[in-house]
């Protein structure tokens, strides 16, 4: 009845806003019917609501609703709560809940939010407050929990109040177990990533009245579940339930730590995941709070601060588990650290742990790696498959194994044998690698491995790097010989997974790998012999049922493969036997073979299927005969064919008459392949012995011809059959095999009949027209009966692709085209129209380019090749139209890489062809251009794609300058693209880390050779560095004595020089090993490697560029190649050598550091003098250059000049010595002496005394002749490596030695002479302090930020406010007395973290030349409010003689940073308590007239070349020594009062 009033009511009174005034209450409290009243009449507008679309009018409402929530129920409550009001407190639960519909949904929230607090206890209630009693706020609660169900994170602070609450009025113990019970039976239950964080969630705000010392007391004290929990939140994906895990197990530790209890376990079988004695209590102390330090430094994926912790802990493993042999740390624990690692973004910090894993000691034990395994063979192989862990470390060299993958072959061999043998299966199948080969692991895989192997094997197939692809195989088939348990697989099951290794890629026979099968068959035949099976498989294999007269499908060949492959295995077991034992062994074991092939073209009843499989069988005993195959040596090979020449003619009849006509169904277009690749086959073995050949050639192929050209012939019907249509693909299939023979030189083209008819029906003159050549670009037309196939067709593949069908068609007449046009040429009766007929041949090839898919395009690419240089003069637009668009097919084929190699190497060949490279911009502009153009886009996609230029520069190079004969018009084609030349000289893209990765496996393959069978089988070389080989090589065997060959080497080094100019001229950032430092390096590699061969005039005109460069700031290794080629130059030519000395006389200071070049020349004057005629003259003259040099201000070009000085007065020494008429060197011998003996001594300590050391020792100067060391070896490879250039700089001589295009030249030998630099290692020069530590301090490189604890951060905006003295005595913070003087700096950078330093260290002040720096956001980016801190003062540079005048009448010690003659080394001196701190400035240091007014000047102990260090890293060395000495002696100090 009310709900009829109240709609009654609601539909007749729509003023809302006035019942809802007239239902509610003032500040009295009502009357149970008035609450009543306003639910039900809430509760009708809910109703009335739902249906509606009136959303302004529903938005007032909800106003209204809210209002009386917070202004009628809360109040209300709050009454009921101090029992001013009787109203129930159901009544007034159940209003709120009818408002809560009408409200936003962020209501319920905020009711509850207001009604939690209320749970706890209060002893008094606050009625102005609003405050609710428990038993109230409990009622609302509970109505308010089924409106916030889909809130997760609300629900769980109810249920943490609620807890709380119930705590905190439960007086019993038993209480807080329950609910630690529930907590883990629910984890439990449903132990996903949500219900973790919940239940840590809850357990972290209830953890002090749950986790109490009582708690502990019970057996046993914590469940498992509860530490399952911990260990699952310290892996957590949540940052926040990682810390809350973290905090539970420091607080149990802490219990744990603070009561004598223990945690074992009672039990045998008990697993117990934390377990303490009170007795070890000190070391189990130190490991969690090691292993907490860790958890929590694995926060920031710093792999500094985790790198010495995580160390610490195997060695605590260790001793906490070696206590009375009894095992205190869980392994489980540890897992949670290396999961927290794998799951690490940081790639460092994920490989620490993963090594870390691999040398972890522990698993060395049976618990520790059966504890392990299951992580082993899950989260740890999943992150082995991060392909950046597999990086060469930064001390190994190219193609070196990187650090992981030794660390993984030793980690298997002590973790394999621990584990379970299912473990060790899946482990060994996840980790097939070349490691296992050598890994001493025992046999482990049977059939079900083998089985699993194959699957390992197919995911290996999946890379498009066909030498990596190759590799893996050869990796896990060797691996596979190492591991399979020979006992417990047959015969059978090995052939079965041989089947699946590709013999093009890995499994080939006459390779090692190959051979290494022996030993696992000799195990094998203990249980069955080898030949019997073969014997048994070869029966089984040819028994086939009797034919049914219906149409059958080709058998699959994969039985064939394997059966082949088990022959050839098991014959090359016996080739210890003599040729005719062999023969006899091949004839017995395949005598069921050669009696069906003897019978297939005379034994009517013979079954097609098994004449099918024969032949299949005979084919891949061809295919697979091996690298070998026509090595007479081959007993195997020779006996094979021996035999199938017996059964030549039987074969070769029966496939005659199956290509000639009878194969008519669908299913024949395959079987035809297969026919086609037997004849070739037969061709092939022919060779050898002319008569059957010319057989072959005179009577089965000329048959062959005539035949498909007469179905060829046949008119098109309308309505084709699908016979007729089948005859013509066989028919077009023949004659591509026919040409395909010719191409290759296989068979005569004049012993063949036929040939010319074959071209005569392509360029057919009935059909010769202005748009039609002949028979180009001729389709099949559908036959009808295929668009419905019968049952038994039409699973057929070829029945539902008749595209396919039809472009393989269209592409063997281009297989035929391309080949005629190579040797016969056009039509010889059209001879007048042939370059008609030449133009419309290419149109159809264009047009056949859009017809034909792109794995098929290559015939007519090499059509193309052809046809281009002989219609260019004739036409040349439409030879660039036609190199456009093979140019854009091949760009579109870039993601295909199957399709995309072959179609490039193709083009490379069509478009940089001799003839069409022979023409001249005035013959051919636009070809000309469109070439150069095509060149610069192969480069620029050879910079994502590696190996592409190194085709273009294999093809050029092969083509300009070929081994053997040289054509001197095509030599000149280079000329107008020598531009392809001199950028193969500097070639050389910077690659990712992942493209460098795939680059260092192919280089490690590449040096395994032929132990690798991929190296032998997969000959693609894609190596980025092959360009540079190639132009290199190409110049080597250039003649010096040929006027092109001394053209071209004088134009490339001009382009490389100009090159180098343009790099110096450039504003780009030049740093070592950048793109600018390695063209220049490359650039001086080649001057070098051609300047034996340069004439003397063009080396006169070169002379004054190589100066040049020898002024421009160079890195160390371009450096050391401009002095080097400085040295040969004067060497050979010392007429020169008077240039040289006006290098000297430039003006120094635009000279600067860069005469220490030309003073690096100086010290191999003693290569340089032998063929000087006045050798006195110049020596003086050298003597005088460098003692000029000696009194450099600069520090290195003194040290540089000192070296000099020493190196030629010895020579000067030994002429004055043999020419005792001479007077000029007598005279300067006792003074040059004195000078050498003062400035050695000079040298002798502090700093001066390393470098000198350093600079004798360097490579250069030492070890290095520039005469003896000059080849291929020093420039390309020893100079890079002791240069520090990246190593993927360095190109090794075996690079050269592999290539054919290269050829040993005594001028320049490609392998030094002389061992001494080669035995040098990359750093030998380079002097280093080591420190061996035995053992890391305990929180060594661990990361602590401190903050100040009395400083909170509601107080920070006042405290700015006042000055930094008193904002600093505001938090306990003292300053010293030391005073930093910098006003001479100008730097904002330097002045910025020069503050923030001072500031660290507690200067006493920071003193500027202005204030105005503070201002700076330079200054403030380095500073980090340091400056607030920090008293500062201004004293301008002007006024600094009167400040420090003035501080030292106060008492203060000047002290400046500076190299003097007397200054005292900083390790030596100890700080006054009142020190003044003179810094200069970055370029001049401290001018004069202030360094006489310093007490003391400190210089830092340095041991590098360079001399000067930043001006704010030299004055923090300086501020850190003077605190380090004051807070020893404060120290100190304080235990004397103690």
């Amino acid at each position: 009845m009310t709900s009829f009033l109240i709609e009654a009511l609601l539909s007749n009174c729509p003023d809302y806003a006035s019942l809802f005034k007239s239902l509610s209450w003032e500040s009295e409290s009502p009357q149970t019917g008035r609450v009543e009243a306003l639910t039900s009449f809430i509760e009708g507008l809910g109703s009335l609501f739902s249906n509606s679309d009136g959303k302004s009018k529903n938005d007032n409402i909800a106003v209204h609703v809210e209002n009386v929530i917070w202004s009628q129920c809360v109040p209300l409550l709050s009454k009921i709560s101090s029992e001013e009001c009787k109203v129930n407190v159901t009544l007034v639960c159940k209003l709120v809940k009818a408002c809560l519909p009408l409200c936003g949904a962020a209501t319920p929230g905020k009711v509850i939010d207001y009604a939690l607090p209320f749970l706890q206890q209060s002893d008094e209630l606050d009625l102005a407050s609003g405050q609710f009693s428990v038993e109230v706020s409990s009622e609302v609660v509970a109505v308010l929990l089924p409106t916030i169900a889909p809130q997760e994170e609300l629900v769980s602070r109810v249920a943490l109040r609620l807890l709380s609450a119930l705590l905190d009025c439960a007086g019993s113990e038993i209480i807080p177990k329950i609910i630690l019970d529930d907590i883990c039976v629910w984890h439990h239950k449903e132990r996903t990533p949500t219900v973790t964080g919940r239940a840590l969630m809850c357990l972290a705000a209830l953890a002090d009245p749950i986790l109490t010392p009582h708690s502990l007391s019970s057996d046993p004290p914590l469940p498992a579940q509860f530490w399952r929990m911990v260990q699952d939140g310290l892996t957590h994906r949540d940052n926040l339930a990682r810390k809350r895990a973290l905090y539970l197990l420091k607080k149990c530790v802490a219990l744990f730590q603070d009561s004598c209890l223990g945690c074992q376990a009672s039990k045998k079988d008990e697993e117990i995941l934390f377990m303490w004695d009170s007795n070890h209590r000190q070391v189990l102390r130190e490991f969690w709070e090691d292993y907490a330090l860790v958890m929590e430094t694995l926060e920031e994926n710093q792999i500094h601060v985790v790198r010495p912790v995580l160390n610490r802990i195997d060695t605590l493993i260790q001793i906490v588990n070696d206590t009375q042999d009894r095992s205190f740390v869980h392994p489980s624990w540890l897992l949670c650290v290396y999961q927290r690692m794998f799951h690490s973004e940081n790639k460092a910090l994920m490989k620490e742990g993963v090594c870390h894993l691999l040398q972890l000691q522990a698993l060395q034990k049976t618990e520790f790696a059966m504890a392990f395994s299951q992580f082993i063979i899950g989260p740890f192989l999943d992150v082995l498959s991060e392909a950046s862990l597999f990086h060469r470390g930064v001390e190994q060299s190219v193609g070196e194994c990187p650090e992981l993958g030794s660390k993984l072959q030793a980690f298997m061999v002590n973790f394999l044998p621990t584990c379970h043998p299912n473990i060790r299966l899946l482990c060994c199948f996840s980790l097939f690698c070349i490691y296992l080969q050598s890994s001493g692991v025992l046999p482990l895989l049977d059939v079900n491995g083998l089985v699993a192997l194959r699957e390992v094997l197919r995911c290996t197939m999946i890379t498009h790097q066909v030498l990596l692809r190759g590799a893996a195989q050869c990796f896990l088939l060797n691996s596979a010989i190492c591991l399979t348990d020979v006992s417990a697989v047959t015969i059978d099951d090995v052939f079965a997974l041989l089947m699946h290794f590709r013999s093009n890629e890995s499994l080939c026979r006459g390779t090692k790998l190959w051979h290494q099968f022996k030993p696992i068959n000799d195990k094998a035949q203990e249980k069955e012999s080898m030949k019997v099976y073969v014997q048994n498989e070869l029966y089984n294999y040819l028994k086939v049922p009797a034919s049914t007269g219906q149409a059958e499908r080709l058998p699959d060949v994969s039985e064939a493969v394997k059966l082949a492959r088990a022959i050839l295995l098991c014959v090359d077991m016996e080739m210890c036997q003599p040729a005719e034992d062999v023969n006899s062994t091949l004839e017995s074991v395949l005598s069921p073979l050669w009696d069906t092939l003897s019978r297939v073209s005379t034994n009517i009843y013979l079954p097609l299927r098994k004449s099918d499989k024969s032949l299949q069988l005979m084919l891949q005993l061809l295919l697979q005969g091996g690298i070998n195959l026509h090595n007479e040596n081959d007993y195997v090979l020779v006996a094979l064919k021996n035999q199938i020449l017996k059964v030549l003619d039987p074969i070769l009849e029966f496939i005659l008459r199956q290509l000639s006509g009878q194969l008519q169904e669908l299913f024949d277009i395959e079987r035809a392949d297969m026919y086609v690749c037997v004849l070739k086959q037969l061709v092939i073995i022919c060779r050898s012995v002319p008569l059957l050949h010319s057989k072959i050639q005179q009577t089965y192929l000329s048959k062959l011809i005539n035949v498909s050209l007469k179905m060829l012939a046949k008119p098109s019907q309308q309505n084709p059959s699908v016979s007729d249509q089948v005859s013509r693909v066989v028919a077009m299939a023949s004659l591509a095999l026919i040409c395909n023979l010719v191409e290759h030189n296989m068979i005569d083209m004049q012993s063949v009949s036929g040939l010319k008819m074959l071209n005569e029906y392509f360029y057919n003159p009935i059909l010769l027209s202005p748009s039609s050549v002949g028979h180009f670009n001729e389709t099949l037309m559908k036959p009808p009966a295929l668009d419905s196939p019968n049952d038994t067709d039409g699973y057929s593949p070829v029945w539902q692709d008749w595209g396919r069908v039809v472009a393989h068609y269209l592409s063997n007449q281009w297989v035929c085209l391309s080949i005629l046009s190579k040797t016969i040429g056009t039509s010889e009766t059209e001879e007048s129209r042939s370059s008609e007929i030449l133009r419309l041949s290419v149109t159809c090839a264009i047009e056949g380019l859009s017809l034909l898919p792109s794995n098929l395009v290559l015939p007519i690419f090499t059509f193309l090749e052809t046809a281009l240089p002989q219609l260019i003069q004739e036409d040349e637009s439409l030879c660039v139209d036609a190199i456009t668009v093979c140019w854009d097919l091949v760009q579109g084929l870039s993601s295909n890489p199957l399709d995309f190699w072959p179609s490039l190497k193709s083009f490379i060949s069509m478009v940089f062809h001799c003839k069409l490279l022979m023409l001249t911009e005035e013959q051919a502009p636009n070809l000309t251009t469109n070439i150069k153009r095509i060149a610069f886009e192969l480069m620029e996609v050879s910079q994502s794609k590696s190996g592409v230029f190194g085709l273009l520069m294999q093809h050029c190079c092969q083509l300009w300058l070929p081994i053997g004969a040289q054509d001197d018009s095509i030599f000149a084609s280079v000329f107008s693209h020598f531009h392809i030349l001199t950028e193969g000289c500097v070639y050389g893209p910077v690659f990712r880390r992942d493209q460098r990765l795939i680059q260092d496996v192919q280089s490690y393959v590449e040096q395994l050779g032929e132990e690798c069978a991929a190296n032998l089988l997969c000959g693609d070389n894609r190596d980025d560095q092959l360009p540079r080989a190639c132009a290199l090589s190409l110049l080597s065997r250039l003649n010096p004595s040929d006027p092109q060959h001394q053209r071209l080497m004088q134009i490339v080094v001009l382009e490389l020089l100009k090159k180098d100019s343009l790099i110096s001229s450039s504003k780009v950032r030049y740093y070592n090993n950048s793109m600018q430092h390695r063209v220049k390096n490359r650039i001086w590699q080649t001057v070098l490697v051609l300047f034996p061969k340069l004439r003397e005039d063009f080396i006169s005109t070169l002379l004054g560029s190589v100066y040049q460069a020898g002024f421009c700031s160079n890195q160390a290794s371009v450096k050391h190649l401009i002095e080097w080629l400085m040295i040969l130059i004067l060497n050979k030519y010392p007429d020169h050598i008077n240039s040289f000395w006006e290098c000297f006389n430039v003006d120094h200071e635009k000279t600067k550091v860069s005469i220490c070049t030309f003073l690096s020349v100086l010290v191999h004057f003693n290569v340089i003098l032998p063929n000087i005629k006045d050798q006195v003259i110049q020596l003086q003259k050298a003597l005088n250059t460098i003692l000029q040099c000696c009194f450099n201000h600069n520090f290195s070009v003194r040290l540089y000049a000192l070296l000099a000085l020493k190196r030629v007065w010895s020579l000067a020494e030994a002429i004055a010595v043999n020419a005792e008429g001479e007077d000029g060197l007598h005279s300067l011998s006792s003074v040059i002496t004195s000078c050498l003996n003062q400035a050695e001594a000079m040298q002798g300590t502090g700093n001066a005394n390393k470098n000198w050391i350093k600079i004798q020792e360097h490579f250069f100067f030492g070890a290095f002749h520039p005469l003896r060391d000059y080849s291929f070896e020093t420039l390309l490879y020893t100079f890079p490596s002791l240069s520090e250039l990246s190593d993927d700089e360095w190109i090794p001589v075996w690079k050269f030695e592999k290539m054919l295009c290269y050829s040993h030249s005594p001028i320049c030998p490609l392998r030094n002479s002389a061992s001494e630099l080669r035995e040098l290692n990359p750093g030998d020069w380079i002097q280093q302090d080591k420190s061996e530590r035995d053992k890391e301090e305990r929180w060594a490189e661990v990361q602590k930020k401190i903050t100040p604890w009395n400083l909170d951060i509601h107080e920070q905006e006042p405290e700015l406010q006042l000055v930094p003295q008193q904002r600093a005595a505001r938090v306990g913070k003292t300053h010293g007395a030391l005073l930093v003087v910098a006003s001479l700096i100008d730097k904002p950078t330097n002045l910025g973290g020069l503050c923030r330093t001072c500031e660290i260290f507690g200067a006493g002040a920071l003193v500027l030349d202005s204030l105005c720096h503070v201002k700076d956001k330079q200054f403030q980016s380095l500073s980090v409010t340091s400056e607030r801190w920090l008293p500062l003062l201004e004293v301008k540079p002007v006024e600094l003689t009167d400040f420090l005048q003035l501080k030292k009448n106060e008492g203060y010690c000047i002290v400046g940073v500076e190299q003097t003659a007397n200054s005292h080394s900083l390790e030596n001196y100890h700080f006054p308590e009142k020190t003044l701190l003179l810094l200069g400035n970055e370029r001049e240091g401290i001018p004069a007239n202030l360094l006489q007014m310093l007490d003391v000047c400190v210089e830092i102990p340095q041991q590098g070349v360079i001399r000067s260090l930043n001006v704010h890293v030299s004055a923090a060395l300086l501020i850190w020594e003077y605190t380090r000495q004051h807070l020893i002696s404060g120290a100190e100090a304080s235990l004397k009062v103690k």
